[in-house]
């Protein structure tokens, strides 16, 4: 993809692709999606630190007369906002009788217990003690020592952003029978995108991969560059560059470096909720997009995000539809010994 020269930016996002490829005729990319170079770079993105932080919601959920509720790796936690508006958490479990807190409702800053009325206010009470909690603007998360079991961060590593004043964001969640690896690993292997989205993306070529390297080779991390189309309708498409990081274990990050919305960013994260009543593994997908774009006529966009929020998380809805299978059926191969490699 050519770069926009300055002061040529294009009035329109928009670019008719000319001789559209058909999707069987499109070029195979399975040469290039290496198993080895996933795997590696899955392995260094499991080395990388969290500081035993996961996400558990939408900074937008917080605020009404019901906490955030999340099991982590089988571990109930709540979370909501105290009397002076700050996230605060812990186990979800009352320390009374045991009753699910996920169902007991905020006031005035207190969680009260729905069973006898035990209240919380986020400080050690009654045996129950809280976790520290994280507020980005756009995520929570909550730091559980117990189950990371890595040196301790005070905050999260939180992905650099567009300003969140001049930005839209939304979040969308989606649960899958399957490991947090098996998500990361989805989102490293960007050549599936034209063949298993075609719906989404067309014209993906990937420019830049580590290669299997043993390391990784931006700030630290790998980076998968890819050139890609966005689907508008017909031939209408909006072509961009993107670049494929994974800062932590849980987490990989989507950053536009070129074309319309640089710098807007799509993370995601992968949280493990623990079994279900079969013993399967199952993880909780959290999608955070923040997308800006410095056309004048993105304020409107903006103004608009109330009506916008709700056709973005049905776009990542249906994406994480397919992906999700992938990563689950990732899983069930790795179970049963059969996964290639």
């Amino acid at each position: 993809m050519r770069p926009v020269p300055p002061g040529r930016r294009r009035r329109l996002p928009l670019s008719l692709r000319r001789d559209p490829v058909p999707w069987d005729r499109q070029r195979p990319t399975w040469r290039d999606a290496a198993p080895g170079v996933i795997a590696q770079a899955l392995k260094r993105a499991q080395a990388r630190p969290s500081g035993n932080w996961y996400v558990v919601g939408a900074s937008s959920g917080l605020g009404g007369d019901r906490p955030v509720a999340r099991t982590v790796a089988g571990r109930e936690v709540v979370v909501w906002r105290g009397a002076d508006g700050r996230a605060v958490g812990g186990p979800g479990v009352c320390p009374h009788l045991g009753a699910p807190l996920r169902d007991s409702p905020v006031r005035c800053g207190t969680l009260v217990c729905h069973w006898h009325g035990l209240v919380l206010d986020g400080v050690p009470y009654a045996g129950w003690a809280p976790y520290p909690v994280h507020d980005d603007g756009v995520l929570l998360w909550v730091r559980l020592d117990e189950v990371g079991g890595e040196a301790p961060l005070e905050a999260p590593v939180v992905p650099r952003r567009p300003e969140r004043a001049r930005a839209l964001t939304a979040v969308y969640t989606g649960t899958g029978v399957c490991e947090p690896e098996d998500v990361v690993a989805n989102r490293l292997d960007p050549w599936h995108g034209a063949w298993f989205h075609p719906y989404s993306f067309v014209d993906l070529t990937v420019v830049g991969s580590p290669e299997g390297s043993g390391r990784g080779d931006r700030d630290g991390e790998d980076a998968f560059t890819v050139d890609v189309s966005f689907k508008v309708a017909g031939r209408l498409v909006v072509p961009v560059r993107a670049v494929f990081t994974a800062p932590g274990p849980r987490t990989v990050v989507m950053r536009i470096t070129e074309g319309e919305g640089e710098g807007s960013v799509v993370e995601t994260h992968a949280t493990p909720l623990g079994p279900d009543d079969a013993g399967r593994p199952r993880t909780a997908v959290t999608e955070a997009v923040t997308a800006a774009s410095g056309r004048p006529g993105f304020a409107v966009v903006r103004r608009a995000a109330p009506l916008l929020r709700p056709l973005v998380r049905t776009a990542a809805a249906r994406l994480w539809r397919d992906d999700l299978a992938y990563a689950e059926r990732r899983w069930r191969l790795r179970a049963t010994g059969r996964f290639p490699g």
